[in-house]
C-alpha cells in the first residue's frame, strides 16, 4: 500500500513537472509577439474582449437602423440613404449572427474565461498555447468576413441569422443570397473552427492544469461554467460546422443535402432529394445548446458575485454544480421546441415540449439557490453586484415566457410574433450583456490595475436597467396582439395600426438606452487611464486571481504555484481574523 501511495505522488510530481515545462513560455519582449501573436491567455482574453465589444457596437447600430425603419420606413438617412425592406431583412440577419456568435459567445468565454481561467485555477497558461493564440485569430478572420458580406456584389444577405434553406441554399433566391451568403457560410465555419479550438483548450486546462489541492469541487462556479460552456461546445459547433459545409456544397457545387426540387422565379431548380428540414434539425441542434452557451458563464459569474457582495458562502455549492451540468445536457434533448410548426409529429412535439419544462428545474435551483444567498446577506451594493442581480431579474422576466413557447398549442401562434423575439432577447441576449458588464466591472481592476468610476456604472446600470424592459416587456404584449417578427414595416397594416404608438415607445428606449452604452464606453478607456489606482483584493474576495499581484505577470503567480487549502466562497467564517479565508489560507479555523 504504502509503495503504491509513494508510486502515485511520484506521477503526480512528474505530471506537475511535465505540465510546468510544457507551458514555462518566457514572456515576450517585442510589441508583436507580445499583443498581436501572444501566446499569453491573458493577453489572448483581452483581445477577445475587444473584438466582442468592436462587434456589439456594430451590432447595436444595426438594431438602431432597423427601430428607424420600422417606425418612419420612408426616412432617408444621411450617407445611408433609404432603407429598403430587403435592407432590413439585411439588417436582421447580420444583427442577430453577429450578436450571437461574435458578442454572447465571444465575450463570456473567449474574454473573461481565457483570462481567468486558468487563474482561478492556480495554473500558469492554457494548456494549449499556440492553439488558443490560432482559436483567437481565426475568430477575428470570421468577424472580418462577416463584416466583408455588406461589401460584395449584392450585399449581406437577408435569409435571417438561422439561415434556413432552400431561401439559404439557392444563389438566385433573393438580393444579398449570391456571394453575401457564401461569406456569411465561411464566416459561421471559420468561427467553428476557432470555437472548437477553444473548447479544446478550456477542457484540458480545467482537467490536467489545476493546483495542488484545487478539486474539481474546489473550483469557483465561474470555472464549472467555463468548462462545462466548453463541453457544450465541443459537441455543438463541430454539428453547426458540417452544417455549414452541406449548405455551402448545395450553393456552389450542386448537391442537394437541403433543396429539394423547387420553382424559383418560374423555374424549376435543378436541385432534387433535398430536405429543407434537415438544416433545421442540424442547425437548432447546435442552436439550442447555443442558448446556454451564452447564459451558462453568465450564471458562473453572477454565482461568484452574489456570494462576494453578499459576504456569505454560496447557496448550494454542489446543488449549483448540478444544475449547470443538468442545463448543458438537457439543452441537447429540446432542440425540436424551435420547430413545433415543421409539421412535426404531435408526439414528438410533446416529447421535446416535456423536456423543454424539465429544463426549467435546474433553471429554477440556480434562481432559488441565488436568492437564498442573498437572503440574510451583508450586501454590497457595488457596480458588479447591481449587474448580477440585474442578470437574475433578466432571467427570470425572459424564463417566464419560456414554458408559454413550450407548448405547441401556444408557441403555433405566437411563433413568428414579436413575443419571440422580446423572449429571447431578455433571456439570452440581454441576461448575458448583463454578464458580461458585471464581469468588466469586477475584474477590471485585475486586468488594468485601476477601478471604474462608481458613480457612471451606476448611471450605466439604472438606464441601461429600465431600458431593457421599455424595449423588451411591450415586445410580449406586441406579439400577443399578432405583430409579425420579420415585417420590416407595418404602418400601412390596419389591424396594426394600434401598435404604432407602442413601438414607438419601443425606439425611443431603444435610442435612450443604446445612447447608455456611451457610458460605459467612456468608463472603460478613461478608467484605463486615469482610474482610482487598485489594490491587489478590492472586493475582498477570495479565489486564486486575487492573491496574485495587479495586473498578474506573465505566469500569473510569480513562480510560486498556489496551494489551495480551502473552497471557493468562505465568507462569515467563525473565528476567522477576516469575514473570509483566502483559498491559499491553511486552514486554522473549520471551514464551512
Amino acid at each position: 500500500m504504502a509503495g503504491g501511495a509513494g508510486g502515485g505522488e511520484t506521477i503526480m510530481a512528474t505530471r506537475e513537472f511535465a505540465a510546468h515545462e510544457a507551458h514555462a513560455h518566457a514572456a515576450p519582449q517585442g510589441f508583436i509577439r507580445k499583443w498581436v501573436f501572444s501566446l499569453d491567455h491573458k493577453v489572448i482574453g483581452l483581445q477577445y474582449y475587444f473584438l466582442a465589444l468592436t462587434a456589439v457596437i456594430v451590432g447595436m447600430f444595426l438594431s438602431l437602423l432597423m427601430r428607424i425603419h420600422l417606425i418612419w420606413p420612408n426616412i432617408t438617412l444621411p450617407l445611408l440613404g433609404d432603407i429598403k425592406p430587403e435592407t432590413y431583412l439585411t439588417l436582421v440577419t447580420m444583427h442577430g449572427t453577429i450578436m450571437v456568435f461574435f458578442v454572447l459567445t465571444t465575450a463570456p468565454q473567449g474574454g473573461f474565461g481565457n483570462y481567468f481561467l486558468p487563474i482561478q485555477i492556480g495554473a500558469a497558461d492554457m494548456a494549449f498555447p499556440v492553439l488558443n493564440m490560432l482559436s483567437f485569430w481565426v475568430t477575428a478572420l470570421a468577424f472580418i468576413v462577416m463584416l466583408g458580406a455588406f461589401f460584395v456584389t449584392g450585399g449581406a444577405p437577408l435569409h435571417g441569422w438561422t439561415g434556413y434553406p432552400p431561401l439559404s441554399a439557392v444563389p438566385t433566391a433573393g438580393p444579398g443570397e449570391g456571394p453575401g451568403a457564401d461569406m456569411w457560410v465561411i464566416s459561421i465555419a471559420l468561427f467553428c473552427i476557432g470555437a472548437l479550438m477553444s473548447a479544446l483548450n478550456f477542457i484540458t486546462t480545467t482537467l490536467d492544469m489545476r493546483a495542488k489541492g484545487m478539486s474539481m469541487m474546489r473550483m469557483p462556479l465561474t470555472c464549472w461554467a467555463w468548462f462545462i460552456t466548453a463541453i457544450l461546445g465541443l459537441l455543438a459547433f463541430g454539428v453547426l460546422f458540417s452544417a455549414g459545409i452541406l449548405l455551402l456544397l448545395d450553393r456552389n457545387a450542386g448537391t442537394s443535402f437541403y433543396v429539394p426540387l423547387t420553382v424559383f422565379s418560374g423555374q424549376i431548380v435543378a436541385h432534387k432529394g433535398g430536405s429543407p428540414l434537415l438544416w433545421q434539425h442540424l442547425f437548432w441542434f447546435f442552436g439550442h445548446p447555443e442558448v446556454y452557451i451564452a447564459i451558462l458563464p453568465a450564471m458562473g459569474l453572477c454565482s461568484q458575485l452574489v456570494s462576494v457582495f453578499s459576504r456569505k458562502p454560496i447557496f448550494g455549492y454542489k446543488a449549483m454544480v448540478y444544475a449547470m451540468l443538468s442545463i448543458g445536457l438537457l439543452g441537447f434533448m429540446v432542440w425540436g421546441h424551435h420547430m413545433f410548426m415543421s409539421g412535426m409529429s404531435p408526439y414528438t412535439a410533446f416529447a421535446f415540449s416535456i423536456m423543454t419544462m424539465a429544463i426549467g428545474v435546474p433553471s429554477a435551483i440556480k434562481t432559488f439557490n441565488w436568492l437564498g444567498t442573498l437572503w440574510g446577506g451583508r450586501i454590497r451594493l457595488a457596480s458588479p453586484m447591481l449587474f448580477a442581480i440585474g442578470f437574475v431579474s433578466l432571467f427570470v422576466s425572459g424564463g417566464i415566457s419560456g414554458p408559454f413557447l413550450a407548448q405547441p398549442t401556444l408557441d403555433i401562434p405566437l411563433h413568428d410574433t414579436a413575443f419571440v423575439t422580446g423572449h429571447f432577447h431578455l433571456i439570452m441576449g440581454v441576461a448575458s450583456i448583463f454578464g458580461i458588464f458585471a464581469a468588466t466591472y469586477y475584474w477590471f481592476p485585475k486586468m488594468f490595475g485601476r477601478m471604474m468610476n462608481e458613480t457612471l456604472a451606476r448611471w450605466h446600470f439604472w438606464l441601461t436597467f429600465v431600458g431593457t424592459y421599455c424595449i423588451f416587456m411591450p415586445m410580449h404584449y406586441a406579439g400577443m396582439a399578432g405583430q409579425p417578427r420579420r415585417y420590416s414595416q407595418f404602418t400601412e397594416l390596419h389591424y396594426l395600426e394600434k401598435l404604432i404608438p407602442l413601438n414607438t415607445f419601443i425606439t425611443f428606449a431603444a435610442f435612450v438606452t443604446i445612447s447608455a452604452q456611451l457610458i460605459f464606453v467612456f468608463n472603460l478607456f478613461w478608467s484605463m487611464k486615469a482610474g482610482k489606482k487598485a489594490s491587489d483584493n478590492p472586493w475582498e474576495a477570495t479565489t486564486l486571481e486575487w492573491t496574485t499581484a495587479t495586473p498578474p505577470p506573465h505566469d500569473n503567480f510569480g513562480g510560486h504555484t498556489p496551494v489551495v487549502y480551502n473552497g471557493p466562497y468562505e465568507y462569515g467564517v467563525p473565528g476567522a481574523p477576516r469575514d473570509y479565508v483566502m483559498q491559499t489560507d491553511p486552514t486554522t479555523v473549520a471551514a464551512h
